[in-house]
């Protein structure tokens, strides 16, 4: 059986893979683990609780609030909010742990677990591995410690949590928003509330599409792997922007007034700049990962900020932030974490700051995108090859030598074994996008020939 856990958590087809068997022992046992750290040690522990609003989050929060009240803990239980805001609420509250209960970008069948730790931070692989461990122990048959009468955890909700949370976003925004129509689409999802009220607490003027989820239309064409709907209502309604996000609301897309797209590369070098002029981009860095587009790390050379890049995932950008102390990092996808006002990835956060930047200079959502050019990005999947002899292949290093060399220093290539497929990704970036493409054809045929 492969590792439960993943780079984001526990995910899978809800009560298939992620059955409410597997959500009640694995709450257990983080439960165990982290008494076992001493994590709740001299005092009694408490759980922040929250989901997204697929239906299958309803008995996957039963079985984890189960679980973890089983194991002596008392659970708050926030109800549909972010990931971001559980996140949030886990570390204000003071909570010994939090969980959310949701699949992210994915369909509507899938849900998922993620854990955070005291203050609101993701679980160390370590940990993650020795609840893991621990579950697969007792699945076997080992028998829990169970404590009995008042030992056993209490549960309430806790409705303050989403004014708690906005209110934290208002507070951290540099200005106001008056003047700015705003178009908001919720992907159905975790945000569909919490978006437009701090929008709109902020001062903006907000439409909402996107907002009214039923436990079925999560990510249904809408939110931020769906941009056309958010497109056409920018230009319809005349806004100055519009913001999408994810069915867990830790990413955050845009839309310039004219619909086009401001993905997450364009969104970090707006916000790089602005921590910049406030003095708050600590070390005069933002931190990205290795396929970021190339226009992005030139913009940055020219505007002189220091770029660090890191392995494809938005834990290994926030790795790196917190070993450094980086105040900025993110992701292509809409990743974006500032780490003065959030521990993780906040897609609210970030639409918040981005349209507080254009309120702020009275420039549009445009010109300060074209801080950055995207060059032509050639994405192609080989399919069906030995995918650990990426690197040992000498035929594969000579033809990504000449392809390097070819493109000179307005291009760049990248071949990236997947980390759940049996496939090569093959990317590919020019100044010409014929170029790019005819380059990425060219490797990946060599991929096919080498490693199939």
């Amino acid at each position: 059986m492969g590792r439960l856990f993943g780079t984001d958590g526990v995910r899978g087809v809800a009560n298939a893979d992620l059955t409410a068997e597997l959500a009640l022992g694995l709450s257990v046992a983080a439960a165990h683990v982290l008494a076992e750290t001493g994590t709740f040690e001299g005092h009694r522990p408490v759980a922040v609780v929250g989901r997204d609003p697929r239906a299958s989050g309803e008995f996957l929060e039963a079985a984890v609030v189960a679980g973890l009240a089983s194991a002596g803990v008392d659970v708050l239980r926030v109800g549909v909010l972010p990931t971001p805001a559980v996140a949030y609420l886990t570390g204000a509250l003071g909570a010994d742990l939090g969980v959310m209960l949701s699949a992210s970008h994915n369909a509507m069948p899938d849900n998922g677990i993620k854990f955070f730790a005291r203050g609101g931070h993701k679980l160390a692989d370590e940990l993650e591995d020795r609840i893991e461990r621990t579950y697969r122990a007792h699945a076997s048959g080992e028998p829990w410690d169970r404590p009995t009468g008042a030992g056993v955890g209490r549960v309430r909700d806790y409705d303050q949590g989403f004014d708690n949370y906005v209110a934290h976003l208002i507070g951290v925004l540099p200005n106001r928003l008056d003047g700015l129509k705003v178009v908001i689409d919720g992907a159905h999802g975790a945000a569909s509330r919490v978006s437009p009220e701090a929008f709109s607490r902020a001062g903006a003027e907000v439409v909402t599409i996107g907002t009214e989820p039923d436990g079925l239309n999560i990510n249904h064409e809408c939110g931020s792997t769906h941009l056309d709907k958010l497109r056409a209502a920018v230009v319809e309604h005349g806004a100055d922007l519009g913001v999408a996000h994810d069915g867990d609301a830790d990413r955050c897309l845009a839309v310039d007034a004219k619909g086009d797209e401001v993905d997450g590369d364009q969104i970090l070098a707006v916000l790089a700049l602005a921590l910049r002029e406030a003095g708050a981009l600590r070390k005069n860095t933002v931190v990205a990962t290795v396929m970021s587009n190339l226009g992005f790390k030139l913009a940055m050379e020219r505007e002189g900020v220091d770029l660090v890049q890191t392995a494809v995932g938005d834990r290994y950008v926030l790795e790196e932030m917190k070993a450094h102390g980086y105040a900025l990092g993110g992701e292509q996808s809409g990743h974006v974490i500032a780490l003065d006002h959030a521990t993780t990835g906040d897609g609210t956060l970030t639409g918040l700051m981005l349209a507080a930047r254009v309120a702020a200079t009275g420039r549009t959502l445009a010109d300060l995108a074209a801080v950055m050019e995207r060059l032509p990005q050639i994405l192609i999947n080989v399919r069906d090859v030995d995918k650990s002899r990426v690197k040992s292949s000498q035929e594969l290093t000579d033809a990504v030598a000449a392809a390097e060399a070819e493109l000179g220093s307005t291009g760049r290539v990248l071949l990236r074994p997947s980390g759940t497929e049996p496939l090569v990704r093959v990317m590919v970036e020019a100044a010409d996008i014929e170029q790019a493409r005819a380059v990425a054809q060219r490797l990946a045929d060599v991929v096919k020939s080498t490693l199939g």
